[in-house]
């Protein structure tokens, strides 16, 4: 473990920059002292910010760049415009150059993928990175993965998740050996689409010691937590996620409306006022705020857009933990254990029934 942990923080990206980057960075290192920050941005928007702020200004250095990337350019436009010039590409570069342990950006999800995967390319064994999330569940959190990195993806590519889902598992919850399983449309083994069946049958086959696959999971096992790594390919998994922030508002708006339709509704409240504020705090999205790129040579982690400066500071928190426990090492000893977990996934044929 790393005695201190350098965040290069993309100080333009998302809908305000500096304005929530900043003093996110502030409340993160009052939780995290060892932390080092790398703040690039524009010097003339970040140093009003940072001048209220002297303990991050003290762990602070500022690197220098008006250009940024736009929430709306194509991932192939910020290649072009940005690349080697924007705020977001040289946060990237200072985790190329070992600057940097990890880089988090709030912009661009679409731009921050491209740039990543193209100047940190992906880790021996890993076709395509994928984005990680952690949901909140009945049961505590679980890892969600691949929640739209991608779209599709044969056996390789599901089994490389759950392996690299399971690390990531490993550091934030403290296990050994996480729970992995399947999002499919059933949990019979008949069910699903063959890359889906196979992927099932090849991490029953293998058995790796870093987890303990327990099977298909059906959409609702998510939010009951039945496993600590929820393993999906992009499109579906994108649309999950998409489909429970919108329950989740759809929820908080119905019953908020119920609440003040009567005088008893309203004394209701009164009298369950803290089931309700726990309920409110166990679904606030800045906590569970911070999707990892999982499979890059790098620690890459993106925040909302539009989140407050409590839930960049929850994103960064992320990005501490994946550094200060050291991810890429322990994904890749997962990857390469006995030869290379994924290489003997992928060349055993005769291991798929």
């Amino acid at each position: 473990m790393p005695s201190k942990v350098r965040i290069a923080l993309d100080a333009m990206g998302g809908d305000v920059g500096a304005a929530v980057v900043i003093p996110g960075a502030a409340i993160s290192l009052h939780r995290h002292r060892e932390i080092e920050f790398l703040l690039v941005g524009d010097r003339a928007k970040i140093e009003p910010e940072l001048e209220k702020h002297p303990a991050l200004k003290a762990a602070s250095k500022i690197i220098h760049t008006d250009v940024a990337v736009s929430m709306h350019d194509k991932p192939s436009q910020a290649l072009r415009r940005g690349r080697k010039t924007s705020s977001m590409w040289l946060a990237i570069d200072a985790v190329k150059k070992g600057e940097a342990d990890v880089v988090i950006s709030a912009g661009n999800t679409g731009a921050l993928m491209a740039m990543a995967r193209f100047h940190l390319r992906t880790l021996p064994g890993i076709d395509r990175p994928a984005i990680a999330g952690v949901w909140p569940t009945k049961r505590g959190e679980s890892v969600v993965l691949d929640l739209g990195a991608t779209i599709g993806g044969d056996a390789h590519h599901l089994v490389s998740l759950a392996v690299m889902g399971a690390a990531m598992a490993s550091v934030l919850f403290n296990k050994p050996r996480p729970t992995v399983g399947l999002l499919n449309i059933g949990t019979e083994e008949i069910k699903g689409h063959e890359e889906i069946r196979e992927a099932g049958d090849r991490l029953r086959t293998v058995d790796l010691p870093e987890l303990d696959y327990l099977g298909f999971v059906e959409g609702d096992g998510i939010g009951k937590g039945l496993a600590d790594v929820i393993v999906t390919e992009g499109f579906s998994g994108n649309i999950a996620l998409k489909a429970a922030e919108g329950t989740a508002r759809q929820m908080a708006e119905l019953l908020r409306n119920e609440m003040q339709r009567s005088w008893l509704s309203k004394l209701g409240y009164l009298l369950a006022r803290s089931a309700f504020q726990a309920l409110r705090d166990k679904m606030d999205p800045n906590k569970s705020n911070g999707g990892v790129f999982l499979g890059l040579k790098g620690i890459v982690v993106k925040s909302h857009g539009g989140i407050s400066a409590e839930g960049f500071a929850y994103a960064i928190d992320v990005g501490y933990e994946m550094a200060h426990y050291d991810l890429l090492n322990k994904i890749n000893q997962m990857l390469n254990r006995e030869g290379g977990a994924l290489s003997s996934v992928q060349t055993a044929p005769e291991d798929v029934s």
